[in-house]
């Protein structure tokens, strides 16, 4: 009788052990996730501190601009070339490629746009001085004829109230001494400082 109560005993002990322990596995995984936080650029790495944090929106002319994520690659790196390969971006005079998440919001009256009907640069990226300074939007061969592209974007169009996120590949060749959001439209224009100066 008392080796049968030890057995039962033994056999539920053991029984418990294998199911808290996976429980105590899981809330510790869980919990280690949650203290981690989520990756929005890669900023530090080139010498660049932020002034402040992402996300940041620059508006100007009734358009919006979101800064969600940049990530900045060496163009022959593994990153940078599967998404080019992916997206179908030229790499060859590329020194840099930057990868960003953005999401542009219309909120003006009249359509905004850059495509065939209007050429105009609305937002641009710049890291250093003027003549070398500046990012350039890279094709993607993937998605040129594919306007509002939520994987990669090229035209877009945004009608009044409508908005898009997205992801937007660029070119950089030179230095890395500040970062700056130009954002222009409809004569209207604003800047925001990411990086005022390299620290």
């Amino acid at each position: 009788m008392k080796k049968t109560i030890l057995k039962v005993t033994l056999a539920a002990t053991m029984m418990l052990s294998s199911i808290s322990i996976p429980v105590i596995n899981a809330a510790s995984a869980a919990a280690a996730s949650q203290s981690q936080p989520v990756m929005t650029d890669n900023l530090i790495k080139y010498g660049l501190k932020k002034d402040v944090e992402l996300p940041v929106t620059v508006t100007a002319g009734g358009l919006s601009y979101t800064l969600e994520k940049i990530m900045i690659y060496d163009a022959k790196s593994k990153d940078a070339l599967a998404l080019a390969k992916k997206y179908g971006y030229d790499l060859n005079n590329a020194k840099y490629f930057v990868w960003t998440k953005i999401t542009v919001e219309n909120k003006s009256t009249k359509v905004v746009q850059q495509n065939v009907k209007d050429l105009s640069d609305k937002w641009r990226l710049s890291f250093g001085d003027l003549s070398k300074g500046e990012a350039f939007a890279a094709m993607p061969k993937a998605s040129y004829y594919k306007p509002n592209s939520k994987e990669a974007l090229w035209d877009w169009s945004l009608k009044p109230s409508e908005k898009l996120s997205t992801y937007q590949g660029y070119f950089y060749t030179g230095d890395f001494n500040y970062f700056v959001i130009w954002l222009d439209n409809k004569a209207a224009s604003a800047t925001e400082y990411i990086v005022n100066e390299k620290k």
